[in-house]
């Protein structure tokens, strides 16, 4: 069989999900990566920046020079070792640096010197990078988007899973979008986030969408920013709006920010008293609003909550939830969304339930 040879086509890397192993130093990796990249390093992080220094004071032979010194034979041999397990479990990958150079073209030889021809991307993690961004532009210039919008717990995520072609932007963040949100992983970084939502276009476009649906969000989730190209095309989209009887909003409350982060909390601290690190959690969360609440709406939400989350801790019970969970929505999220919702003036397209909405969708190319 022949070798593969390196690659350029960063849409098909993409599209196909290729495994890709990064050979940058992981302080590079950590800062950004792409979806089904692997870190299986060159260099250390140390040692990157010993050769970096090396190359700006005197240039690129002495830097290659004080690389291969760093790479000693038990130092190669572990990288090798390391690049043959991810080379052998995915023959189909790449491989990448930074900029396509000398990294992945070390790291090749290296290989081949043991036997093992495997491709490289052609300009490394910079252009895919570059890729990625223009492909957000792209999307925004070339498919009309649909805003899905409604008071926060009327099931506009739920809206967002039943429709083949909307990007779940909070997924893609790991974060709910409301105070509450944060997730017990963390978020992804910023860079990461944008990888992974120009990844997501990329595929709804090889998909032929005729509109891209996304939820309504303010221009951060979490501690993430939506790409502004993206977030402005959004915005000037005309907008459907999910609407929900208000027991049913505060029992999707309940069930989000209570039963589902439970078990979310089950698995992550697994027999750590997740019931009590769950209630200190949502206790913070509730005291940072505390100013926007006001002190004694605060305090009698609060103390509320927190009876209902000695119920559930003795006995499983949830109805204690509900007056503080319906409290939160009508006192201070529904006065917030209608406020910036008035000021944004949007043009609205549609408006009702969800099961209205899906159905709605499968003719809103006339519409829109």
């Amino acid at each position: 069989m022949s070798a593969r040879e390196d690659t350029a086509d960063y849409r098909s890397l993409f599209l196909n999900n290729t495994p890709l192993i990064d050979v940058r130093a992981p302080v590079e990796f950590a800062k950004g990566a792409f979806p089904n990249s692997v870190n299986v390093p060159l260099l250390d992080d140390l040692q990157r920046e010993a050769v970096g220094t090396r190359y700006n004071e005197q240039g690129q032979d002495s830097a290659i020079e004080l690389g291969w010194e760093l790479i000693t034979p038990d130092v190669q041999a572990q990288r090798i070792s390391d690049w043959q397990t991810q080379t052998n479990a995915n023959p189909e990958g790449y491989l990448y640096c930074f900029r396509g150079g000398l990294r992945s073209r070390l790291s090749q030889q290296l290989l081949k010197e043991q036997g093992t021809d495997y491709p490289f991307i052609e300009g490394g993690y910079k252009a895919m990078r570059r890729f990625l961004i223009d492909e957000i532009e792209a999307s925004a210039a070339s498919t009309p988007y649909l805003c899905i919008g409604g008071r926060t717990c009327s099931g506009k995520t739920i809206a967002i899973h039943q429709l083949q072609t909307a990007v779940d932007l909070e997924g893609l963040a790991n974060h709910r979008g409301s105070s509450f949100g944060r997730q017990l992983e963390g978020q992804p970084t910023q860079i990461n986030f944008e990888n992974r939502l120009a990844v997501a276009l990329i595929k709804l476009k090889a998909d032929n969408a005729k509109i891209i649906y996304a939820e309504d969000e303010s221009k951060n989730i979490g501690s993430l920013s939506i790409p502004p190209v993206f977030l402005e095309h959004l915005r000037e989209s005309p907008m459907a709006i999910i609407e929900m009887p208000l027991e049913q909003r505060v029992d999707l409350a309940i069930e989000e920010y209570i039963v589902k982060a439970f078990t979310a909390h089950q698995q992550f601290y697994g027999e750590e008293n997740p019931k009590q690190l769950l209630e200190d959690g949502f206790l913070a969360s509730l005291d940072r609003i505390k100013k926007r609440l006001g002190g004694e709406r605060h305090k009698t939400i609060r103390t509320g909550f927190e009876a209902a989350f000695k119920d559930y801790a003795n006995s499983g019970e949830l109805s204690g939830f509900a007056p503080g969970m319906s409290a939160l929505l009508t006192d201070y999220y529904d006065p917030m969304y209608d406020y910036q919702l008035e000021k944004r003036n949007p043009n609205i397209c549609f408006t009702g339930s969800i099961d209205d909405f899906i159905s709605w969708t499968e003719h809103a190319t006339d519409t829109i």
